[in-house]
């Protein structure tokens, strides 16, 4: 009997000591990711960067995309709807990281779209016709033009823009930024200055409900 009751003793305090090993090591987890997210603030947002949504939305997703990425094209419209299910709460900013061939030349045409406050139309026009300017992974800005055509853009203006060099200052800074954040693949997002802890839209979904519940209760 002396030996049941030491027993389950013993089992009590051992499983009372891997709960505490537990809360401890989420502990360290969610203060090493707050100290993750205040280190990555500085280089994740920039006045330059394209932004949808609240400028005082308390949850910022801030998006490294490629034009050319065909999982970009694909969670674009579901992050849209992720923003719509939360409405004035979310904002959403993108940067740069063309990754594929040719892509930075998608970029150019759309940052000068964005002279002529196009950006929007123009990215939704070129990601939903992503195939018609893609080809292997390889980027053919040439090919964008004619999916611009439905916007309203001034395509001599355009042109001009092209050549632009605060555009190229613009992917210059974007890409430093996403060598700093280890960004090596497209899309990688940060939920208020936090990586996903693994990739999926599954995961992007939790981490901005959370945030928005959290940025609710305070």
């Amino acid at each position: 009997m002396k030996q049941k009751t030491l027993f389950l003793v013993a089992a009590i305090l051992l499983l009372l000591g891997f709960v505490a090993a537990v809360f401890l090591y989420n502990q360290q987890q969610q203060e090493a990711a707050n100290q993750l997210a205040a280190a990555n603030r500085a280089a994740l947002l920039r006045m330059h960067a394209p932004s949808l949504g609240k400028a005082d939305a308390p949850v910022v997703i801030v998006e490294f995309l490629d034009p050319a990425c065909e999982t970009c094209a694909a969670f674009y419209p579901r992050v849209k709807q992720l923003m719509a299910a939360h409405p004035d709460k979310i904002r959403l900013v993108l940067r740069y990281a063309p990754f594929h061939p040719g892509s930075d030349k998608v970029v150019a045409v759309l940052e000068a779209a964005r002279r002529q406050d196009k950006f929007w139309p123009a990215l939704e026009a070129l990601l939903a016709n992503q195939n018609g300017w893609t080809q292997n992974h390889v980027a053919y800005p040439e090919r964008t033009l004619p999916y611009l055509d439905g916007i309203g853009l001034n395509m001599e203006q355009m042109a001009f823009d092209l050549t632009a060099p605060e555009i190229a200052g613009v992917i210059e800074q974007d890409l430093a930024d996403a060598r700093s954040l280890n960004v090596t693949k497209t899309p990688e997002f940060f939920v208020n200055g936090k990586p996903l802890p693994s990739f999926g839209f599954a995961q992007l979904q939790t981490l901005v409900e959370q945030a928005v519940a959290e940025t609710a209760s305070r």
